[in-house]
């Protein structure tokens, strides 16, 4: 590979990772501590969302990998509906957001705001 190339590779890990910390760093001083995070992780493909408490114990978890023939944005509205309704099964209502260095757009956004509809206060 050229050097412009893997430059242009680094950057962008570069980017990600300070919004990776930005984030953390936000949700550790701002937050209440006891409330459990909503943490979105996603691929080209597929997303999933989990719900962990401050002792790093799954409440509830939600992916896309079943669902095959629905676009992106169906699969975010798909795991927020299905996080939220396992979420208040188990009895959790309030969540802290944790979108791990991603970009408050698109997909992410759509699954937060899913969720939101599903009873999740965040």
């Amino acid at each position: 590979m050229s050097k412009k190339l893997i430059k242009k590779s680094q950057d962008k890990l570069n980017r990600y990772a300070r919004r990776k910390h930005r984030t953390n760093v936000t949700i550790k001083n701002t937050a209440d501590p006891a409330r459990p995070r909503l943490i979105i992780n996603k691929s080209n493909a597929h997303m999933q969302a989990q719900i962990v408490d401050t002792d790093g114990k799954v409440l509830a978890f939600a992916n896309s990998f079943k669902i095959t023939k629905w676009t992106g944005s169906e699969k975010a509205f798909a795991v927020g509906e299905e996080v939220a309704k396992v979420a208040t099964k188990n009895g959790v209502t309030q969540v802290v957001f944790d979108r791990n260095g991603n970009l408050y757009h698109g997909r992410v956004k759509q699954l937060a705001e899913w969720a939101r509809a599903w009873g999740l206060d965040f």
